[in-house]
């Protein structure tokens, strides 16, 4: 049985790209924020109705242009917890390379109580330098695009330094660590000394916390997670074979923001890396892939939705993003028409327009080369709206995911 899992930004709407410039900065629009956020919720909810597995925010910030306005996921992870009954709530994902991974094992070990463990974690290494470079500058973070340069490099060792302590916070009684990014305590080399509740902290907190002179030697996270010994863990990964094979040997679940190309690689690099871990997974099992279907009556009108909802945030943020060979053919200029931009995305990958019985096929054909056991739709709410947003889950719920139900075993 697949997973479905909805993935929303969210996207500030504006009618044209005349009138997002006219707005500017509408990302900081209180109103238009404020609308965008109850229609969220109620997607979200509708989402839990409809029998989806999961829903997941993301992390990015200062998006001055509205596109992807979530700074803060585990905030709206509890406020959909408290709104929803079955659905799990995740993020897609904490970007580790910039964070503090000690506050995020607390928040959460939180989400899972609040959840009673209809929680799911996402990590992600962080991509967009204008806030990965400034929140991560204590730890010497550049962004990356994994093109395996030395900032890619750097960026992938504070990302695995970080989730090593999430783990150990998850999942052990008192930890240490001693990285050239984190010392636990610190100094690492002294403990913290003159404690004041040392005597009591050796009496009641976890073993082998205070050492031989009173000083703190270990500490003990808290809460330990409602789900043993941690709740599902996501990584996103577009272009990087390594990220595939981490998540692989660490039993995590690859998210693959990639081509059918890529993905049909890096599912048999996934089981393999597993296995040398003593994980044994088949092809396409705790593995998912993402994907924008748009689905209409019709071609002609799928593709009048993709430039509608789906060309300004195309035009304006993801080709910049894309690589050069991508770039170079999609030539996008500051004058090309969002309907002009639909066959590039389409090329992306990502995007799959057309009706039922088209978005049907397509997705079979993929999951005839990877089963994925999760699949993770993206929407542009709120510049798709509400409405359209809940009638593509629907048709999708009710059209698509029973024949890829067929195609999956776990």
């Amino acid at each position: 049985m697949v997973k479905v899992i909805v993935q929303m930004y969210p996207v500030i709407p504006a009618k044209s790209e005349a009138e997002r410039m006219d707005r500017r900065p509408i990302g900081r629009d209180a109103a238009l924020f404020q609308h965008t956020l109850r229609g969220w919720c109620d997607i979200v909810e509708e989402a839990d109705r409809l029998g989806l597995w999961g829903v997941t925010a993301i992390e990015h910030h200062f998006h001055s242009e509205g596109y992807e306005v979530s700074p803060n996921p585990g905030v709206m992870n509890a406020f959909w917890g408290a709104r929803t009954e079955n659905i799990r709530v995740g993020q897609l994902g904490y970007v580790m390379s910039a964070q503090n991974p000690i506050r995020v094992a607390e928040e959460t070990a939180m989400l899972d109580h609040l959840t009673v463990g209809r929680c799911f974690v996402g990590f992600s290494r962080g991509f967009q330098s204008r806030w990965t470079d400034i929140l991560g500058q204590h730890l010497g973070t550049r962004a990356t695009l994994s093109d395996g340069g030395a900032d890619d490099l750097r960026n992938r060792e504070i990302f695995e330094d970080a989730i090593d302590i999430v783990l150990k916070a998850w999942t052990e009684d008192s930890i240490d660590h001693n990285s050239p990014q984190w010392q636990v305590p610190y100094p690492y080399d002294t403990g913290v000394e003159n404690w004041p509740m040392a005597a009591w902290t050796e009496k009641l907190g976890a073993l082998d916390e205070i050492g031989d002179s009173g000083e703190v030697r270990r500490i003990s996270v808290v809460p330990s997670p409602y789900t043993k010994p941690h709740p599902p863990v996501f990584v996103a990964s577009n272009a990087s074979q390594k990220t595939v094979e981490y998540a692989g040997r660490h039993g995590f679940i690859p998210a693959y923001f990639s081509r059918m190309d890529k993905v049909a690689n890096f599912g048999p690099a996934y089981v393999a890396a597993a296995r040398t871990a003593g994980r044994n997974f088949v092809l396409g099992q705790n593995q998912a892939i993402v994907r924008m279907p748009r689905i209409a009556g019709n071609m002609a009108d799928a593709r009048r939705d993709v430039a509608a909802y789906d060309g300004m945030v195309y035009k304006h943020f993801y080709e910049n993003f894309l690589p050069a060979p991508l770039r170079a053919k999609a030539n996008v200029q500051q004058d090309t028409p969002l309907e002009d931009l639909v066959d590039p995305m389409i090329d992306t990958g990502l995007f799959v327009p057309g009706s039922v019985s088209e978005v049907r096929d397509h997705f079979v054909a993929q999951w005839k080369h990877l089963p994925a056991e999760y699949v993770i739709l993206i929407y542009h709410y709120a510049q798709q709206p509400k409405a359209s947003v809940i009638e593509n889950l629907r048709l999708f719920m009710a059209e698509v995911k029973p024949a890829l139900d067929e195609l999956t075993d776990y």
